[in-house]
């Protein structure tokens, strides 16, 4: 005789619910991989809309001979396909001269103000990690030029910079003697160096402040074995300084470098619309290019050319400071 084995109900219920509940972690599983994409959606449309919307017009006006016939109706211009290119690149030509001298020009005077920013920062940094009375109001006043405005930090600049009446020229020339007389800042070949001593003063305090937040993650104990064994402060800053601040240092460079060569307010806002030759940056010569001469078309074509640029060398750089991290690792 087979016997029978009866459930009770209580225990048939439970068995029926088992499946549901087997669903349950699954359905909140995906529910935790959904939310962070929720959470960006609002940003990531922002971003679309401010950004990636405009490069695309931009993109695309670059490919039309866009002139100041067809501003109220931009894409009833005619195709010219990669004439506002072949424009631009034509060394041979005015036009394409005239680029090419503004881009050597912005390239140098990226180079001495990302070096400089970041030697200043670095080393202001280094120098405050010591304990001492007045520390905390030497940080707060080293942040003064990060946190002023733009235009109000270079419009108080180029007051600074006037022939007759800047202070400038009252130090160097009245006070100190030197120069037979004042200088001009504004114009001719000093417009470079003017526009280097704005650029520099303005970023060097963000070097200071992401150095020093690098700064607080090296333990002290590293300074006080080798100081034991010896190690000046510059052997402490040659070999244990600058190696722990690699990554942060990698980063800073990038930022400061993409800041700088596309910096349109600063050259704008010190000089007017139209800089002086030996201070052409770049951005202000596309500018220029655009709004001068109505030509967006060659105008678009040139911002093209630097976006690509400018993605080349990020590319080409984080790709070189990830494998010499990977070589330093191993």
């Amino acid at each position: 005789m087979t016997e029978t084995v009866l459930t009770p109900p209580s225990e048939r219920a439970a068995r029926k619910a088992a499946p549901g509940e087997a669903r349950a972690p699954r359905r909140s599983g995906r529910r935790r991989i959904a939310l962070p994409y929720l959470l960006l959606l609002p940003a990531l449309l922002l971003e679309l809309l401010v950004h990636l919307v405009p490069m695309l017009m931009g993109i695309t006006m670059s490919f039309r001979e866009l002139t100041q016939f067809y501003i109220r109706n931009w894409s009833e211009a005619p195709w010219s396909g990669l004439d506002n290119f072949t424009v631009a690149i034509d060394f041979d030509a005015p036009v394409g001269q005239a680029l090419f001298k503004s881009f050597l020009t912005t390239c140098l005077f990226t180079v001495l103000s990302v070096g400089l920013c970041w030697l200043l920062g670095t080393a202001a940094a280094v120098f405050l990690q010591e304990n001492f009375r007045g520390r905390g109001f030497l940080r707060t006043l080293f942040l003064v030029p990060y946190a002023l405005p733009v235009y109000a930090a270079v419009i108080t600049w180029a007051f600074m910079f006037q022939r007759d009446n800047g202070i400038i020229n009252h130090v160097l020339h009245d006070q100190l003697g030197i120069g037979d007389s004042p200088a001009f800042w504004l114009i001719g070949d000093n417009s470079f160096w003017a526009l280097l001593v704005v650029s520099v003063w303005k970023g060097w305090p963000f070097a200071f402040l992401t150095v020093m937040a690098g700064l607080q993650n090296i333990p002290r104990d590293m300074y006080e074995a080798a100081a034991l064994d010896g190690a000046g402060v510059w052997k402490q800053i040659r070999h244990i300084t600058l190696p722990s601040l690699r990554p942060v240092n990698q980063v800073l460079v990038l930022v400061l470098f993409l800041w700088t060569f596309n910096d349109f307010n600063t050259p704008f806002v010190l000089f007017g619309k139209a800089a002086p030759e030996a201070a052409d940056l770049i951005s202000l010569h596309i500018y220029q290019s655009s709004f001068q001469t109505w030509n967006f078309g060659t105008g678009s074509a040139m911002s093209v050319l630097l976006l690509l640029f400018l993605l080349v060398v990020t590319g080409v750089y984080l790709l070189l400071t990830t494998r010499g991290r990977k070589a330093t690792d191993v």
